[in-house]
């Protein structure tokens, strides 16, 4: 089994997101910065080279003796969109707000938005709180 990449480590968020081309997607990192910050009451943890996460809680694969830890809430300004990752999957507590949200995708953790002005930024913060919250309550 291979080292697991995306550990937690002391770079800077701030750092990050200023190396992120384009203004409108530094402006948009930074407002999620903002927002995670708010909701969770955590300070921003860089895990890998390009993830942003808050809070954490360690698990044990099921499948396979992989183990580590993760943010229990977590962002990523990606060259294609911003991608929000959620520990717990959509078919829970975020299933209906995640119809009032605006334009977005999802897979199976992951919420994918192309740049913010695409969704109702107050609908976010409640999926994002929701996330965040349902997330520790059953992992942290």
């Amino acid at each position: 089994m291979g080292d697991l990449k995306t550990l937690e480590n002391d770079g800077s968020a701030r750092d990050f997101i200023d190396a992120v081309p384009g203004e409108a997607k530094r402006r948009d990192s930074y407002a999620l910065l903002e927002l995670y910050r708010r909701v969770t009451g955590q300070e921003p943890r860089m895990w890998g080279t390009s993830i942003i996460g808050f809070g954490k809680y360690h698990y044990k694969s099921e499948r396979s003796r992989q183990e580590g830890d993760w943010p229990l809430a977590a962002f990523s300004p990606r060259k294609q969109n911003l991608t929000l990752y959620f520990v717990q999957g959509f078919d829970t507590a975020l299933a209906e707000p995640l119809t009032r949200l605006g334009k977005h995708r999802t897979s199976r953790g992951c919420l994918y938005v192309n740049k913010l002005a695409d969704v109702d930024v107050a609908v976010l913060e409640e999926v994002v709180r929701k996330g965040f919250i349902e997330a520790r309550q059953n992992l942290g």
